[in-house]
């Protein structure tokens, strides 16, 4: 379980193939902030970009560690599968504070950016979410973007996609790889767990005919 609340920006500095065929996943090498690790145990689940992961090698003395991810997941998030600057947290303890929203670190769909730009001393960025996603999604509802926790301003459902706008203040574009972003980046999205089990809930309450019998 995490927040939302990136702790640190690490990298992805080496992957390697788990196998000879596309059924197979690959290791990734991530290189961690400086004291990241000081607290983390072979096992501990770490938020890489949103998507939860499990640490199965550490080196503290570079300040490194180690995550095996499926063909499965790797096809069903982006941002994963080449070297480059991703967003960490690591798994929230029972006595943290919530500062963001509760993120279980499972990403629901891939998004695209459409504008990303500076209004004031913040920043617009909207984003298309697949269509599937829309119900969840609503006028200051939370949505985890690259693991993210954020506040949604704005939603309009088109006809293939739903295209949702949210406010970046500086402290958060200065201090994730959200701040890299421009129209045409993909992004992971995870929607708000409370949400989820809502929509279940609607879908086996009563009609009101049924209620009547």
């Amino acid at each position: 379980m995490f927040t939302g609340i990136i702790t640190g920006l690490g990298r992805i500095v080496a992957i390697q193939n788990l196998g000879s065929s596309s059924d197979h996943g690959k290791q990734l090498t991530i290189e961690a902030p400086a004291g990241f690790l000081d607290d983390v145990n072979l096992g501990d689940s770490i938020a890489l970009n949103g998507a939860c992961m499990t640490a199965t090698a550490l080196d503290h003395a570079h300040s490194r560690f180690s995550i095996d991810i499926s063909a499965e997941s790797l096809s069903k998030t982006c941002g994963l599968a080449e070297p480059g600057i991703i967003n960490l947290e690591k798994a929230l303890r029972a006595h943290d504070r919530l500062g963001g929203h509760i993120v279980t670190g499972h990403v629901d769909g891939i998004g695209s950016v459409t504008h990303f730009a500076q209004v004031g001393e913040s920043w617009e960025m909207r984003l298309l979410a697949p269509r599937e996603l829309g119900k969840y999604l609503a006028y200051k509802g939370s949505i985890t973007v690259n693991g993210v926790s954020l506040t949604v301003n704005r939603v309009t459902d088109l006809a293939a996609d739903s295209e949702i706008s949210i406010n970046l203040i500086p402290h958060t574009v200065q201090n994730t790889v959200l701040g890299q972003l421009a129209p045409g980046s993909r992004v992971n999205l995870e929607i708000d767990l409370i949400a989820r089990y809502v929509e279940r809930m609607l879908q086996d309450a009563p009609t009101p005919s049924q209620a009547e019998q």
